[in-house]
């Protein structure tokens, strides 16, 4: 340090001394925290022991849990509907040592999923969440079956996992988790509350978080329409509000390549006014700038859409993917979301992923003549007699695209892939049996790694201190540190499913203010 530099710090710690703010500093609700406290409304519309806001897997879960704890719950939602991207997902969650991994003989653990999830996050991940994560998978997906009915058809290997150990919800998508939640809080006496938009978290002057003040009748994305409603939280409230995915403005204040116009997966509602408002009252916020794209997305439908399924659950197992420039793979098509991503992104995003005819039937399972039906007609899949058919149809060079299939078939007959070190199923064959299906590849906005700083125990930690907010609680896409630099695949469900019950059943457990 310069001497100038020292004589500043040391004026600088004096005036902060002489002014009486040091013991600010030492008193339990301090610094940006303090300046963030509400005043206290002076009639409150409504009581409860626990507000939770949001719909998705977390926030039902956290419902659940609070409610089957005896506490009283308020659920909102700000949408019409409820599920959040929840209910639009994929419909897989990773279960590490699992039945369904036994029958198949496949070895897996807690441990080997966790360090899958860091090597995905470039080590970023906070690492008692991840291992939190990691060690109650499994337990998780039990408890979805054992308590909600939940119904898994299959095991899908997602991208950067060792092995094969995704659950997959029989339904197809997230609605096959968030359907039994919502019956489970029907049965419990627990509606959502559409429409109900989030305007402020009541932090008071000691410190707690005691309620919120909402919208009702809210109209998206109109943030000033509705009636203004005060919901009295007794115990706590639960913050599972989801990403910011579907907010232009706000991802490119993070990452300013992120803007604008581009695509996404999520749904409309995935913006990012109940974060800013966790900002305002005194909450972390972590790791925001990492943006994930999700890189089994085509440039021929909005949205999520139909191609994610065929890409990864087909192409990415017994397909390639090619560069339509070389006609060359560019990626280990089983690798983490980031790398595949970026990858088709440094191609110019002018790439495909293909299967054939054998592929197609044993990655697309039940219902995949209706399912490529309805791809066709939307335009987004493509079928081709033959390789040069394909070739000339996205102007691939035909000699070299069939070269990179031998070299494929060559490597599933020796049984490894020394090219790429790609995962070989156990029922892999040759490219070799026409018509083969096709897909343009473009990664779309997908989940936000950042959000609020959470221990544990899903408390939200303040920014003076570092130390719990009394009061809040948050889980899912709303937080950030589990995932690091980049989300695997399926650990999504995990995530929000545990940290939405221990949210739930620690808002429960709180000592009522008064």
């Amino acid at each position: 340090m310069s001497e100038r530099n020292q004589a500043t710090h040391g004026l600088t710690r004096r005036a902060v001394m002489s002014s009486g703010l040091a013991v600010a500093a030492a008193a339990p609700f301090a610094g940006a925290a303090a300046a963030a406290s509400r005043a206290i409304p002076e009639t409150w519309d409504e009581d409860v022991d626990v507000v939770v806001i949001g719909t998705g897997f977390a926030g039902l879960a956290a419902a659940h849990e609070a409610a089957k704890a005896g506490a009283s719950v308020a659920l909102l939602e700000k949408m019409r509907v409820p599920g959040g991207n929840s209910i639009i997902s994929g419909g897989v969650i990773a279960a590490p040592g699992s039945p369904m991994q036994a029958e198949r003989g496949i070895e897996d653990s807690a441990d080997a999923l966790y360090d899958d999830m860091l090597a995905a996050g470039l080590d970023l991940n906070h690492r008692a969440l991840a291992r939190l994560v990691a060690e109650k998978a499994l337990e998780t997906v039990m408890w979805s079956i054992e308590e909600l009915g939940a119904e898994y058809d299959g095991l899908s290997h997602l991208g950067g996992h060792a092995v094969p150990r995704s659950y997959a919800l029989a339904a197809g998508s997230g609605a096959g988790l968030v359907v039994p939640q919502l019956a489970r809080l029907e049965e419990m006496g627990i509606e959502p509350r559409t429409r109900t938009l989030l305007k402020r978290l009541v932090r008071d002057g000691d410190g707690r978080v005691k309620g919120v003040e909402v919208h009702e009748g809210f109209s998206h994305p109109d943030l000033d329409s509705g009636t203004p409603r005060a919901i009295r939280a007794a115990r706590g409230v639960v913050l599972a509000t989801g990403g910011f995915g579907g907010d232009p403005a706000f991802r490119a204040l993070q990452d300013p390549r992120l803007g604008g116009e581009l695509d996404t997966t999520n749904h409309p509602g995935a913006t990012s006014e109940a974060l800013r408002e966790a900002l305002n009252i005194g909450c972390v916020l972590i790791q925001p700038s990492w943006i994930q794209l999700g890189p089994w997305t085509s440039p021929d439908e909005r949205g999520f859409g139909m191609a994610p399924t065929f890409v990864q659950g087909a192409t990415a197992s017994y397909g390639l993917w090619v560069a339509t420039e070389t006609g060359e793979r560019f990626v280990n098509e089983l690798a983490d979301r980031k790398t595949r991503a970026d990858a088709i992104i440094r191609t110019g995003n002018r790439a495909i992923a293909f299967v054939d005819a054998a592929g197609w039937r044993k990655g697309m399972g039940g219902n995949a003549g209706e399912r490529r039906q309805r791809m066709k007609e939307t335009g987004v899949l493509m079928e081709y007699d033959s390789l040069d058919e394909m070739a000339a149809a996205h102007d691939i060079p035909a000699e070299r695209l069939k070269e990179t299939v031998e070299r494929f078939n060559a490597a599933v007959a020796a049984g490894e892939d020394e090219a790429w070190g790609r995962y070989l199923p156990q029922d892999i064959a040759p490219i070799d049996e026409p018509p083969f299906y096709a897909v343009r590849l473009a990664p779309k906005i997908h989940h936000t790694m950042g959000g609020v700083a959470i221990d544990t125990e899903a408390h939200a930690l303040d920014v003076s201190t570092g130390e719990p907010i009394p009061g809040l609680f948050a889980a899912g896409e709303v937080t950030g540190g589990v995932h690091g630099a980049s989300r695997l695949g399926s650990c999504a469900y995990a995530d929000c499913l545990i940290f939405g019950r221990i949210a739930g059943r620690n808002a429960a457990a709180m000592e009522p203010w008064s």
